[in-house]
């Protein structure tokens, strides 16, 4: 902390074209649930990125207190870099209520976490496929294991239906702290998201044609979670159009409960007329 409402997060490069969206979202919804109740947890919040971020550089996190509520608090935070916001969300928090409870979600039957390779493994073994410079930040995504249930983004580019599974969880301990296992399950959420819906088109996220960034994401916490136990990542892309393209996610437990849900859209331009 910066002073009271003011937080730096350092950044770390791992690759991509710029700095990881969900770097952002994990410190700054930190950041936010720093300013609230503790007997308060993350319901929702809803972002947008409006600048590249430089992962060379720490992130500033602004934290205003928009409410504090009877049962709900809300904050808003601007992230910026350079005297720039490249990123806004609006958090809400919630006291822990009885209520109605029901569940129209079915988690899909597919093979076990420990029945398939981690797709960090696979990435080491076929290392010569990748570019130089994620061959040398490749250690920085092992803070997650994810197992893909198909093959592992990349492998193979032809057309396919927009629908991916991954079984994903923390490789350390986060015990029992609310806002660590959220943060940590919305850093990983914006992993191999907005890329599936390339799927249908046999696009590779690294095609050099392709223009492609996150425009807004959004995620609601409906049950308490661990994120240091296996869960199923179900993500579908139901539509691309106007050099846009529009994912949806569920988590599920082991048990088959849905503990969180995630949506995005994306800009997806080609900068050549591709089929």
């Amino acid at each position: 902390m910066i002073e009271k409402g003011l937080y730096r997060g350092e950044s770390w490069d791992l690759g991509f074209r710029a700095l990881f969206g969900g770097q952002v979202l994990a410190q700054s919804l930190t950041a936010a649930s720093r300013t609230v109740d503790n007997a308060r947890f993350c319901n929702s919040f809803h972002s947008y990125f409006l600048l590249p971020g430089d992962a060379s550089k720490p992130v500033v996190y602004d934290v205003e207190n928009v409410r504090d509520g009877r049962s709900f608090s809300t904050r808003r935070v601007k992230a910026i870099q350079n005297g720039k916001n490249i990123f806004y969300m609006t958090a809400s928090f919630q006291t822990v209520e009885n209520g109605l409870v029901h569940q129209y979600a079915n988690m899909p039957e597919v093979p076990a976490p420990h029945d398939l390779v981690s797709d960090i493994t696979h990435y080491e073994k076929n290392k010569h496929k990748l570019s130089a410079k994620m061959q040398e930040v490749l250690a920085y995504h092992k803070p997650i294991d994810f197992r893909s249930v198909k093959a592992v983004e990349g492998d193979v580019q032809q057309e396919q239906a927009p629908v991916r599974h991954i079984w994903l969880k923390a490789n350390e301990k986060l015990g029992q702290d609310i806002a660590l296992n959220q943060a940590a399950l919305a850093y990983a959420s914006d992993y191999h998201f907005l890329t599936t819906a390339l799927m249908p088109h046999g696009i590779h996220p690294s095609d050099k044609e392709l223009a492609i960034a996150t425009i807004d994401h959004a995620m609601w916490f409906h049950r308490p979670i661990q994120f240091d136990e296996w869960l199923l990542y179900v993500i579908d892309a139901p539509s691309t159009g106007n050099a846009r393209g529009f994912v949806r996610g569920e988590f599920f437990d082991r048990e088959g409960n849905l503990v969180a849900s995630a949506a995005q859209e994306g800009l997806l331009r080609l900068r050549k007329n591709k089929n």
